[in-house]
């Protein structure tokens, strides 16, 4: 078997068998395959495209190129989700002690952020001595004592994968729908959960613009996974706008401790409920969305999902008393109203453009050594559909450098769109799909 006859043979576009994609892969993983001619494999899969099969069988490919973990040390059915990522977005946080105080097993892998887009990872970092790189044995034993344990993606997790998106980044094979939907699936497979829910972003902060576009990434990974065996679910949700009020780590941190406290942000809410009457059904929690809602709501009020957050920081190592004193979090030297010029309403806000902004205030990642600052980022006071008043403050900035600051605030009021009419309102959940 040679590649030059595999890449002839996508350029004229036949169809790779099984054997031909695992070949590509695993002599891609280990070098014997050059960057040149796997680059001219993903050009040609771009112009040509790949079927359900293919897109599966390189999903599996890629997952299989190194560690999977095995989750069969944990009892019961096992639930991850999934963000494609987004700007405030601090989902996990508020719904995975939900979920486990409700009893469905959490065993999740996350990332940091990069770009505009936050991580999981860095904002739990913000608990003092909290700690993401916890071995396997510890990762089951909290799932199993507790429900839920949150780890950091293991260096050999999918090594194809992570190989593959470093070309495709350089060589403009990115936006290929099968391509991106294995890349993000070959993850999630190797983490082990019996059921996957996926939040998948439509907007201007998201990964995918269009509604369009997020719709068929959504339906392509959860056919993947429900051909690979996996209870699956995807929720398309808006991005034109950051999620809650919150963007920066630890300001995300407390807004999701607040809402474990029943003071979510309504936009935030919606997006947790939904994802998790998704996971309740599929685990067969609740027979119905509006009883799995009523659960999750009475198990804020009832204070055993915040009681859940303080138990899971300290089962990793960190310090929970900041669940219950969000004033204990680090604070920026500085604050800067960003007000309205003009009197109106709030029609739009330009999401990646304020996650721009909190990470020229260094709370984002330009490349992926650079250090964030957990203290720094945006509360935004007016969201979309308000009324705003000139003079008024639309957001605040917390910095702790007066240039930065300055940055941050000129990008900030031109993320703002005020006109003299409200604008349309739009549901915050686009579409729920399922296998």
């Amino acid at each position: 078997m040679r590649m030059y006859d595999l890449i002839q043979k996508k350029k004229q576009g036949k169809i790779l068998s099984t054997e031909e994609i695992n070949y590509m892969i695993e002599n891609y993983t280990n070098g014997t395959i050059p960057d040149y001619q796997m680059s001219a494999m993903t050009m040609a899969i771009c112009f040509t495209g790949l079927n359900d099969k293919e897109t599966l069988d390189l999903t599996l490919a890629m997952r299989d190129s190194g560690e999977t973990l095995d989750l069969s040390g944990i009892e019961g059915v096992k639930a991850d989700k999934h963000s494609t990522g987004g700007v405030g977005d601090k989902t996990t946080l508020v719904l995975a002690p939900i979920m486990a105080a409700l009893g469905v097993k959490i065993a999740k892998m996350a990332g940091r952020g990069l770009g505009f887009t936050g991580g999981t990872i860095d904002k739990l970092e913000c608990f003092p001595g909290f700690c993401t790189g916890i071995s396997q044995e510890t990762f089951i034993k909290n799932v199993n004592d507790i429900g839920i344990a949150i780890a950091g993606q293991t260096a050999n997790l999918a090594p194809a994968d992570k190989k593959l998106y470093a070309l495709r980044d350089v060589t403009a094979t990115v936006d290929q729908m099968s391509l991106i939907a294995s890349s993000i699936m070959s993850k999630k497979l190797a983490s082990g959960s019996d059921i996957i829910v996926l939040d998948v972003k439509t907007g201007s902060g998201a990964f995918m613009k269009k509604f369009e576009d997020s719709r068929a990434l959504a339906e392509a990974m959860v056919k993947i996974g429900t051909m690979a065996g996996k209870s699956m679910a995807a929720v398309i949700t808006d991005m034109d706008q950051p999620l809650g009020n919150a963007v920066g780590n630890s300001l995300e941190v407390a807004e999701a401790v607040s809402a474990l406290s029943g003071m979510g942000p309504a936009d935030l809410m919606e997006v947790v409920y939904a994802l998790g009457t998704e996971i309740l059904l599929l685990t067969k929690k609740a027979d119905t969305g509006e009883k799995a809602k009523a659960m999750m709501e009475e198990c804020i009020n009832s204070g055993r999902a915040k009681e859940k957050m303080a138990e899971f920081v300290s089962a990793q190592g960190g310090d929970a008393s900041y669940v219950w004193d969000v004033n204990k979090f680090p604070k920026a030297d500085y604050t800067e109203a960003v007000t309205a010029d003009k009197t109106g309403y709030v029609t739009g806000i330009q999401a990646e453009i304020i996650g721009n902004a909190c990470m020229a205030l260094g709370g984002g990642r330009e490349t992926k050594s650079s250090v964030i600052d957990l203290s720094v980022g945006i509360l935004l006071e007016k969201k979309k559909g308000m009324a705003v008043k000139q003079g008024e403050p639309l957001a605040v900035i917390y910095g702790n450098d007066k240039e930065k600051i300055r940055k941050a605030h000129r990008q900030i009021l031109s993320a703002y769109t005020i006109k003299d009419n409200p604008p349309k309102e739009e549901p915050m959940v686009k579409l729920r799909i399922s296998s």
